[in-house]
């Protein structure tokens, strides 16, 4: 069978199970909807928060930045996985025993402010369109180039079903749906990285694989180091960042996952706190799967493709590279009319000269990072049921992730702000009403983001974790463990945050202030500190904490009340039920 009918039957198949998952499930309470009616399994929690954490950027970006980035790609390696292990020991278990569950509302309730609330809110809907935007754009390169429908028809048919499972089932179906969407994910990540891991070094342990021999006697990473250094890229195993650029970054990934709201809303779906600790530690399990595959992927798909496409006759290509021509994110320019294809990095001055006194023509392919995850099963030329295999699992990362942000949208604007401050007499009915129709108006908004991307996916998700960083990491930790914190320090704190970092974001990443996108590459010399806009959330979050404490300490100490709360939360007699406040 080709590769689209086996696509149409396995995601035909995964999309089925999705939505009969949100029939069983569907939510009949605002508590159903909000936190699955609390009494979810540890291990399932883990595996759900696993596939709600590890979105298109993980799934489908991340191994494609590490096998263009080489070393230098190990900062979202690090800053990722370090960062759940700082929510899972730093966060969850405070803000579930807090007992309120979303962050607008233990920020709003913290800080006795509406005021607060609703800068959290806005802080919340910035964050989460930003993230979603990533895996709409995720969900419109899997669809355009498996289904071979366009971009728009195919992000319309994600974001339809996803609108099926979060609007009906809210947080109770996205919970078991994402359980299997992680079955799905996992299974279709790791297959073809096994696969390829066998062919091309003769070991089915990916991890150890790529540190192993190829068949003429040479060490893996060896090799492509030689490729790189041949070709004028920099050393495959060395990193050309800064210092300071590597840091910020890994921090800002750090802390921007310990302020996502939609992975924090899952530790309340457990019934105990001992119980959001264990559903934590299954979850890193289950990410580190996928984490300690990724540089392998990388470092196998970077090999075939140089080997596979570098100075070949452009008329004989596979139909791989043919395939993915016709979707516009792999594009030939023969700019010497020889027909042959010439990838070199024509941006290393000193290779460039090289070539032209070789009589070489610059760099004439431009590939899309994104698709080397889903184009690496074809390039290794693997069975076609693996490549549907792995179309099945990019949807089924950007899907799940898209269904918890759409969650954090509805709860946003139906709990913190309409429940809790316009109307605090509308019943339990109404506010699943205008959840769900927050969710519905949050699906049209994710689905303009898919048709129109503003970036490759894992830039766009490195921006939403600065975003979290600079505005709700400070609240949230000074929150927790600074009973002298008030609402004056954390409302001037955040809205400075956001704001810097928002500024930073729109200027360097997308020229608003200097002519457009166009502009972009010149800005690079002109980062502040040499900071990128990754890694700028670290900035605006470390002076957003420092404003929030000599604020807080100029202006009057929170209530006794207050103040006894934050102490109580930390007491470790908590490791019962949560007391709600």
């Amino acid at each position: 069978m080709s590769v689209q009918t086996w696509t149409f039957i396995i995601v035909g198949l995964t999309f089925a199970l999705y939505i009969g998952i949100a029939i069983w499930s569907r939510a009949g309470s605002t508590k159903d909807f909000y936190v699955a009616g609390g009494g979810v399994h540890p291990v399932v929690n883990g595996m759900a928060t696993a596939a709600d954490w590890m979105s298109a950027a993980s799934f489908i970006s991340m191994a494609g930045l590490i096998s263009f980035m080489g070393y230098d790609g190990a900062v979202y390696l690090m800053g990722w996985t370090g960062g759940y292990v700082l929510l899972a020991l730093l966060l969850a278990p405070y803000l579930r025993k807090f007992g309120k569950f979303t962050v607008p509302d233990f920020i709003g309730d913290r800080y006795y402010s509406n005021t607060a609330r609703t800068v959290a809110v806005i802080c919340a809907l910035i964050v989460s369109f930003t993230y979603v935007a990533g895996q709409m754009r995720g969900v419109g390169v899997v669809f355009s180039r498996f289904l071979e429908v366009p971009i728009n028809q195919g992000v319309l048919i994600g974001m339809g079903i996803v609108f099926f499972y979060a609007v009906l089932g809210g947080m109770k179906g996205i919970t078991y749906t994402q359980v299997a969407q992680y079955c799905v994910l996992i299974f279709a990540f790791m297959v073809p990285v096994i696969f390829i891991s066998i062919q091309m070094v003769n070991n089915p342990i990916p991890q150890i694989g790529m540190g192993g021999k190829v068949a003429d006697g040479q060490y893996l990473l060896d090799k492509l180091n030689n490729l790189h250094v041949e070709l004028g890229f920099h050393e495959y195993t060395k990193g050309s960042k800064s210092m300071i650029d590597v840091f910020a970054i890994t921090a800002a990934l750090m802390c921007g996952t310990a302020g996502l709201p939609h992975v924090i809303v899952r530790f309340f779906t457990v019934p105990k706190v001992r119980d959001a600790r264990k559903s934590a530690g299954y979850a890193l399990l289950f990410i580190a799967i996928l984490y300690t595959a990724a540089p392998a992927l990388a470092v196998f798909a970077r090999t075939n493709l140089i080997n596979t496409v570098n100075e070949q006759p452009y008329a004989e290509v596979p139909e791989w590279f043919s395939n993915w021509e016709t979707t516009g994110l792999l594009q030939y320019e023969d700019k010497n009319g020889d027909g042959l294809i010439q990838y070199y990095n024509d941006q290393n001055s000193d290779f460039a000269n090289t070539a032209r006194v070789n009589g070489w023509a610059d760099n004439e392919l431009t590939i899309d990072r994104d698709i080397m995850v889903l184009a690496n099963p074809e390039i290794a030329d693997l069975p076609n049921w693996v490549i549907a295999l792995v179309a099945a699992g990019g949807l089924a990362a950007a899907l799940s992730t898209a269904a918890g942000l759409l969650l954090v949208i509805s709860t946003s604007i139906s709990h913190d702000l309409l429940k809790k401050q316009f109307m605090p007499d509308m019943t339990d009915k109404q506010e699943l009403f205008w959840a769900r129709v927050a969710a519905a108006v949050g699906v049209c908004v994710a689905g303009y983001f898919g048709i129109n991307p503003p970036g490759f996916v894992a830039a766009v998700v490195a921006l939403a974790f600065g975003l979290a960083a600079s505005s709700f990491f400070p609240a949230i930790i000074l929150g927790i463990f600074d009973k002298r914190m008030n609402m004056q320090g954390a409302i001037a704190g955040m809205v400075v945050g956001l704001l810097l970092m928002l500024y930073y974001m729109l200027k360097f990443k997308f020229g608003i202030f200097d002519g457009g996108k166009e502009a972009v590459a010149g800005l690079q010399d002109n980062w502040w500190w040499g900071i990128s806009p990754e890694g700028f959330g670290v900035v605006a979050m470390t002076i957003n904490f420092v404003l929030s404490i000599i604020i807080s300490r100029l202006t009057p100490a929170p209530p006794d009340q207050i103040q006894d709360l934050v102490e109580d939360i930390r007491i470790p007699r908590g490791a019962g039920a949560a007391v709600e406040h």
